[in-house]
């Protein structure tokens, strides 16, 4: 009973004392409806046209550092994608070098192609994928990054980033010195480029596409694959596809690195090899001319 008396008492005696006070100027008497509303959670999304130092295909927000392209970088985001159906369905993001992000790979890869201007593959070029993190996955991040970089050679087995200062938009538009073009080999069998109108013997004519497959197949039939550059070759220098076709070139090729298969290249870098003789023009268009059976 005194409980619910000294309650009672109290609340009114409250009551009088803020009746007493009155309203503070500038105040309606409610102190609730001024509150501003709390900002609704939004996904951290990368930007297409930022460059970063960091080469890995990660996509943690810790290590989104992105900085101007004018300056010096390692790779360039030219796409956002967005996983959809089955895939974006599952509980944890694809992993790297997985089938499921192949699917991805091929939209970055038809992109990387109208980004740059021509075949990417074609230059000292490279094409990842970066999917949202673990983290930003489970919050529903279902954003795919595509990236661009350029390599610092042209040998097969050899996937690094070169540090470069600049965007590559419309790179392959105009020619570039990192389009592929005439080379010769130096005294450790590295391919080096060198001007088609100086002394060499080798010279890209483009590529073909392997089939999906594990890397180690895919690499060991060395007949089937000169024989595909072959065709290849006879299409850029213009001779006909037929039994005079081994007798008018020899064949070298370049794989994507084992790092660049399991992203999802499968484009087969294929150049044509004079066998010995150098020569000091392209064979491009040249037809049998350029291409005499020997």
């Amino acid at each position: 009973m005194r409980r619910w008396l000294g309650v009672t008492f109290s609340a009114a005696l409250v009551a009088g004392v803020l009746s007493g006070c009155g309203t503070p100027p500038g105040t309606d008497g409610d102190l609730t409806d001024d509150w501003r509303p709390v900002a609704e959670a939004r996904q951290f999304v990368p930007q297409a046209g930022e460059c970063h130092v960091i080469a890995e295909a990660t996509a943690y927000l810790t290590s989104h550092q992105p900085v101007d392209c004018a300056k010096p970088h390692l790779v360039e985001t030219f796409h956002i994608g967005t996983f959809t159906g089955e895939i974006a369905a599952r509980p944890i993001p694809p992993r790297v070098g997985s089938a499921a992000m192949r699917v991805a790979f091929a939209d970055c890869d038809a992109r990387a192609k109208t980004f740059v201007g021509g075949e990417w593959r074609g230059a000292r070029l490279s094409v990842q994928v970066a999917p949202a993190s673990p983290p930003g996955w489970a919050g529903g991040s279902r954003w795919y990054r595509c990236d661009l970089f350029e390599v610092p050679a042209m040998n097969d087995g050899y996937d690094g980033t070169a540090n470069r200062s600049g965007s590559l938009r419309g790179v392959l538009k105009v020619p570039n010195p990192l389009a592929y073009g005439c080379g010769e080999e130096d005294g450790w069998g590295r391919m080096r480029a060198v001007a088609c109108s100086k002394p060499h013997r080798f010279e890209y004519a483009g590529i073909w596409t392997a089939p999906d497959g594990r890397y180690d197949d895919a690499t060991k039939d060395e007949d089937a694959i000169h024989a595909k550059c072959r065709t290849v070759i006879a299409r850029y220098a213009k001779v006909p596809v037929d039994g005079l076709l081994r007798y008018r070139t020899g064949t070298t090729y370049r794989f994507p690195s084992e790092e660049a298969w399991a992203r999802g290249d499968r484009g087969v870098r294929c150049w044509f090899w004079s066998g010995g003789r150098k020569l000091t023009r392209s064979i491009a268009g040249g037809g049998a001319r350029a291409l005499p059976v020997n």
